[in-house]
């Protein structure tokens, strides 16, 4: 049974965003997967590229313990999604809006584009498109 553009998504948020679980995370990719963050520099703490189910798995898990508990989880009441369909089948787009519940400053707001290649049910392509230095 294929997942829906839905259920690949909200998958995609909870291991990434929500837990930080870089098993699960990769486990949402296709063995031979790319994740990409175009807008990324060379040398950002945050990877540019992985390529492979295992790279994502170990690039993302160093990410996430260097990062820490920074505190910055996500509000899902405040923060919303739109997911558009294309032409193709197998490639779906997420608009997004993340709010982080702020202290001093106030609700910090985090628009970004994710566009999905899928195959057989994973994900063979992820870009997303984000602000670089919002991943100091």
């Amino acid at each position: 049974m294929s997942r829906t553009a839905q259920e690949i998504f909200q998958s995609c948020v909870y291991a990434g965003a929500m837990t930080r679980n870089a098993d699960a995370f990769a486990e949402l990719f296709t063995a031979d997967g790319v994740f990409e963050a175009p807008l990324m520099p060379d040398g950002a703490a945050f990877p540019r590229r992985l390529a492979g189910r295992e790279e994502i798995r170990s690039a993302m898990a160093a990410y996430y313990e260097q990062q820490g508990e920074d505190g910055r989880t996500p509000n899902l009441e405040k923060s919303g999604y739109v997911l558009h369909t294309t032409a193709d089948p197998d490639v779906f787009i997420a608009e997004i809006d993340t709010v982080f519940d702020g202290e001093e400053d106030g609700d910090v707001c985090v628009s970004l584009v994710q566009i999905f290649r899928i195959r057989d049910g994973k994900i063979a392509r992820l870009r997303d498109y984000f602000a670089p230095e919002l991943m100091d």
